[in-house]
């Protein structure tokens, strides 16, 4: 071979060597290129992963949150109506009155909480006393005593004055229950459906007595605990006897329901002419518990 040739030959190869070697470097740049889009790719994902998780971890934050809140606002609400129901059973009538009448809703709080605890009775006395009632003549005319939410009234086709110490319905009459506008021996049956709350509550049956007219039906549904003598409440033969020395006659007792008890009287058709001295028992309080 010639040295012509070999110089050519020698061209050729190096020629050849460059054209691998930049074969070669694009394909490493490509695999660089991938392993770096692939680790883009996991940094991406990595990133998604955990903004899911900070955003579930808020989530879950703000919904314990939410949970916490809403139980204290539970626990504030059941405070309050415990303070006002707790202030009910230890003053007088003429109190309570005012003590609404200074903040009214004060009264829409008792009634929200009240209607809560109720909610837990497996059967109302109010729904009984209807009943009571649907079996009566419809044209007696009922005096409720302590009437709430007037659901006697919206149940019944009687005649109901609804009497309470605030007035949230148009057929809400506002008063002290001692002292109605009602005129004497004007109704047919008065009721007290839970309603002997205030330290006074012989004034309010005094009330009934005076605007029930002879042989009227007086009925009264209270918490049973409250007539257990064993943990302080008031013989329910003492309170008998003082609604009678009154100027009733006992007609039946139900003790039947677990969570309270019916009484029902009749108004004497003589009324005696010498005033007796009634003896009252004390009536406990019905205080709630923290749930």
């Amino acid at each position: 071979m010639n040295d012509n040739e070999s110089s050519k030959n020698r061209k050729r190869a190096r020629r050849r060597d460059r054209a691998q070697n930049e074969k070669l470097k694009l394909s490493s740049e490509k695999e660089s290129a991938s392993a770096a889009g692939r680790i883009d790719e996991d940094e991406e994902e990595s990133t998604k992963a955990s903004a899911s998780a900070k955003r579930i971890k808020s989530q879950g934050q703000l919904s314990d949150s939410s949970s916490f809140l809403a139980k204290m606002k539970a626990k504030l609400s059941g405070g309050h109506f415990r303070m006002i129901n707790e202030k009910l059973y230890t003053c007088t009538g003429k109190e309570a009155l005012e003590y609404f009448n200074d903040d009214p809703t004060l009264f829409d709080t008792y009634h929200t909480g009240y209607q809560e605890q109720m909610s837990h009775w497996p059967e109302l006395p109010v729904n009984i006393i209807i009943k009571w009632l649907k079996d009566h003549s419809p044209s007696l005319v009922v005096a409720d005593f302590g009437c709430g939410d007037a659901r006697l009234a919206k149940n019944v086709k009687n005649k109901v004055f609804s009497f309470d110490l605030i007035s949230k319905d148009p057929s809400v009459i506002s008063c002290d229950m001692s002292n109605t506008p009602l005129g004497s021996s004007s109704v047919d049956v008065a009721v007290f459906c839970l309603s002997l709350m205030g330290t006074n509550f012989p004034s309010y049956l005094r009330e009934a007595h005076r605007t029930l007219k002879p042989r009227g039906w007086l009925l009264i549904a209270e918490v049973k605990s409250r007539f257990d003598s064993t943990t302080g409440g008031a013989d329910p033969k003492t309170f008998t006897k003082a609604v009678c020395d009154l100027g009733f006659t006992s007609v039946s007792k139900d003790f039947s329901n677990k969570m309270f008890i019916l009484f029902y009287f009749k108004k004497k058709e003589e009324q005696s002419s010498k005033k007796k001295e009634v003896e009252w028992p004390e009536l406990k309080p019905c205080l709630y518990k923290r749930r």
